[in-house]
């Protein structure tokens, strides 16, 4: 986190990391990243918003028995992307 407590890169990974082996529920997920996506008084970078909006919302689903909108294939890509991403940025 940085020093106004908003997340950084380090702890978005962690959380998309914990969605894609399992450690934590899309619901969970969901709610950490809904309470940044919410508060407009946030600034973000163009990755860190691309990867909040993502995981706000890794629990859809198209109806109450239906499986998630987003496969578990398609987390861990997101996951994948935002690492290269990340990793392509200057330091």
């Amino acid at each position: 986190m940085n020093e106004d407590g908003q997340p950084g890169p380090d702890e978005i990974d962690a959380c998309f990391a914990a969605v894609a082996e399992g450690r934590t529920s899309r619901d969970a997920a969901d709610r950490w990243a809904a309470r940044w996506v919410v508060d407009t008084t946030l600034e973000w970078d163009d990755l860190s918003w691309w990867a909040l909006q993502l995981l706000h919302g890794i629990d859809l689903r198209p109806g109450p028995e239906e499986p998630y909108l987003h496969d578990d294939e398609q987390v861990r890509e997101w996951l994948a992307e935002f690492r290269r991403r990340r990793a392509a940025r200057p330091a």
